[in-house]
């Protein structure tokens, strides 16, 4: 699960399912536990509570040029309906749920307290990743109650995190139909037209969760959507079959833009061969270095960002080079990462198969990496889950180095399937560690050992 919010103060709840939750506050109170993420107050039984560590991990305060934009921004499904703790005791043992209590629960009714029941078991299947469950469960309470708004919102934001845009908005807006008005309804359905590239609409039901509720996290992705939305506004578009490219007409040559096209659906098929899976359209903006950086925001050392479309600065740029085909490959390749792993991903593998894909490969650097594992001086990968976009360019040079050289290790020493099935893994619900020992036959501190090994005996002087 992704780090939502992350201050100073922040604490994070350790689920029993091994699932880490960043909070800004946490309290104990009647036999749950009550936590607060922006302004947004949620709960959950004790039962599945492992432990609550103070302070923030140490890759919270990390960023990317591969930030997504994903509902991993908006809340956790979480359960806001009144359910007797006798019933979560019935049906939820540890981190596993009993589906026969459940079904129980179900028969015997009411309603209200099933769909309940539904819901908790939902955020308990959603924090363990696995997003098929959670959205069974989350259907079934929809069926018992149909309209209620917590049901539907909580829905609509399992799809957009599964990257069902099109049903995720179907959800979204009976949300907003409910009353009274909410705020997080409006912030869920902003996001949902987002996706599903209808940025007008997105502005506007955004406008409104902010007049009913303001908060930071509907304020940035508004302001983000609006800088967008102006750079914007005058392009032109043009289509292929996996691809929607935006350019500003007298900015990019009708040839550049083929040939754009041309090398990203190439890159397309390789991906889909080599990883075994694909996403949908992908969105490709083209602008100039100023308008890159004014709709990104990113860092200064970015040659491209993806944050669920590709955006480019190609100023000064007639024709794609073998630097900027790699790019586009790149960044492509996150697009499928996104898609594999709905964006649970941890960034070392994320840009590490993105560079490997891009061609690059450890030698111009090896000497160096190996004497940093050597020494034991580099970073843990553990601590490289978070994103890299707050790093100086020297300390983004080094988290990208020890990236490519993991998934160069993997590639070299357990096949490019090893790879794809690692990504697989993680995106049905297991965490990393799990994941790795479903691959690799180890855990972080094995693959760390194993890395240090190969390094020093094939770039160690």
């Amino acid at each position: 699960m992704a780090v939502l919010a992350a201050t100073a103060t922040a604490d994070t709840i350790v689920l029993k399912s091994g699932t880490r939750i960043v909070v800004d506050s946490v309290r104990e109170q009647n036999g749950r536990v009550e936590y607060t993420i922006g302004d947004n107050t949620l709960t959950l039984p004790k039962s599945v509570v492992a432990r609550v560590e103070a302070g923030p991990p140490a890759s919270a305060a990390k960023g990317s040029t591969s930030r997504e934009i994903t509902a991993e921004e908006l809340p956790d499904i979480h359960e806001q309906l009144a359910v007797e703790d006798s019933v979560i005791a019935k049906v939820i043992h540890g981190d596993q749920v009993d589906i026969a209590a459940l079904h129980q629960v179900d028969k015997a009714g009411p309603p209200g307290q099933a769909a309940a029941a539904y819901a908790i078991v939902a955020s308990l299947e959603q924090g363990k990743g696995d997003f098929k469950s959670a959205g069974e469960h989350l259907r079934r309470a929809i069926q018992l109650l149909p309209h209620h708004p917590v049901l539907l919102e909580n829905y609509a934001t399992l799809l957009l995190r599964m990257g069902k845009f099109e049903e995720a908005l179907m959800y979204a807006e009976q949300a907003t139909h409910a009353p009274p008005p909410s705020a997080e309804a409006y912030s869920v359905l902003g996001f949902a037209y987002y996706k599903n590239d209808r940025n007008h609409e997105a502005i506007a039901a955004l406008k409104k969760s902010m007049q009913i509720g303001p908060s930071d996290r509907a304020k940035s992705l508004l302001d983000r959507i609006e800088r967008e939305s102006r750079t914007e506004a005058a392009f032109h578009e043009q289509s292929t079959n996996h691809f929607t490219l935006r350019y500003e007409g007298s900015q990019s040559a009708d040839a550049l833009r083929q040939q754009v096209l041309d090398v990203l659906e190439s890159a397309y098929r390789d991906l889909q061969n080599e990883l075994g899976a694909a996403p949908g359209t992908v969105f490709v903006s083209l602008y100039t270095d100023e308008a890159f950086f004014d709709v990104t925001q990113a860092p200064a050392w970015s040659a491209a960002l993806n944050d669920g479309k590709i955006r480019l600065p190609i100023s000064g740029v007639k024709s794609v080079t073998p630097e900027l085909a790699r790019i586009l490959r790149h960044e492509l390749t996150h697009s499928f990462i996104s898609h594999i792993t709905h964006n649970r991903a941890p960034q070392w593998l994320n840009e590490g198969v993105a560079t490997i894909e891009q061609g690059v490969n450890v030698a111009p650097f090896g000497v160096r990496l190996a004497g940093l594992y050597s020494a034991g001086q580099q970073i843990p990968l553990g601590q490289l889950e978070g994103n890299f976009e707050s790093y100086s360019s020297g300390e983004a040079s080094v988290a990208y180095a020890e990236s490519l050289a993991a998934v160069q290790f993997i590639r070299e020493t357990y096949g490019m399937p090893a790879v794809a099935a690692l990504l697989q893994k993680i995106g049905e619900g297991q965490s990393v560690e799990t994941a790795l020992r479903g691959t690799i036959h180890g855990g972080y501190a094995d693959l760390e050992a194993q890395l240090t090994a190969y390094l020093k005996k094939t770039y160690g002087s």
